[in-house]
């Protein structure tokens, strides 16, 4: 394997960036150098007016297996310092709607990935699994507690205490995925999920997003709706609604100083 096979691709088609775990090697591990990447590649998507969302997916039939355990050393001297907690906060903090499009494995640091996007859409031969226990690791806290808010804590522990894999059937009782689909279903159903998502406000979406995610104080929830007042969005929404036409929403996020 040459360093240039363990990488991350992005794709941009319209609206959509697509970035694609790739290390055939090793089941689409995620290496030092690409929980490096990831935010890099996340803060020029982010900044990009053009693109509206975000698909995450694993080259081929495999999400991602996790971390890449030669690295192991460093994850563990930092803690929860590491990397990939970084990596795992950046995500979790992009600021557009993100979904992860997850076939085959789907296990410890992908998991993780898949965790901290919005929305996750599996394949019927998707598993998923948190093997810490397996391997005398502790889970970081801050992906510990993401995990118990998006399944709860009967469910969490169960990953962290048993490190067995799921089916995405179970995946998706708990709350781990939002839908299950046959293999061949899933590329459609994220293109339609995500054009439903650009084609609406991006200023709804962007504060929907902030305000479920806890991250808007009441200034931040008051600026929402100064935005709301100045941008004009409600009133294209209101008059597409009684024209029965589409909306022509407008409003862009300003730029991050």
């Amino acid at each position: 394997m040459t360093v240039a096979d363990a990488e991350l691709l992005v794709e941009v088609a319209g609206p959509v960036a697509t970035v694609v775990i790739r290390n055939p090697a090793r089941r689409n591990a995620m290496t030092t150098a690409m929980w490096r990447r990831l935010p890099e590649l996340l803060d020029g998507l982010e900044a990009d007016p053009a693109v509206r969302a975000l698909v995450l997916t694993g080259a081929r039939d495999t999400f991602c297996a996790g971390a890449d355990l030669g690295d192991l050393d460093e994850l563990l001297d930092a803690g929860d310092a590491s990397i990939a907690v970084a990596a795992e906060e950046r995500l979790a903090a992009f600021a557009k709607p993100t979904v992860a499009a997850v076939r085959g494995a789907c296990v410890g640091g992908g998991c993780q990935l898949a965790v901290a996007c919005d929305l996750r859409v599996a394949t019927t031969d998707a598993r998923f699994g948190v093997p810490p226990a397996r391997l005398g690791l502790v889970y970081p806290a801050p992906t510990t507690r993401r995990l118990a808010r998006l399944v709860g804590p009967a469910a969490a522990k169960h990953l962290l205490f048993t490190a067995e894999l799921i089916d995405a059937e179970r995946a998706l009782r708990v709350g781990l995925v939002d839908e299950v689909l046959p293999g061949d279903g899933l590329a459609a159903r994220v293109d339609e999920l995500t054009a439903a998502m650009v084609a609406r406000s991006q200023l709804s979406v962007a504060a929907a997003k902030e305000i479920v995610d806890g991250r808007a104080d009441e200034d931040r929830i008051a600026w929402w709706h100064g935005q709301v007042r100045a941008s004009g969005e409600a009133r294209e929404g209101v008059a597409a609604f009684h024209e029965r036409r589409p909306a022509r929403f407008g409003w862009t996020p300003p730029a991050r100083h």
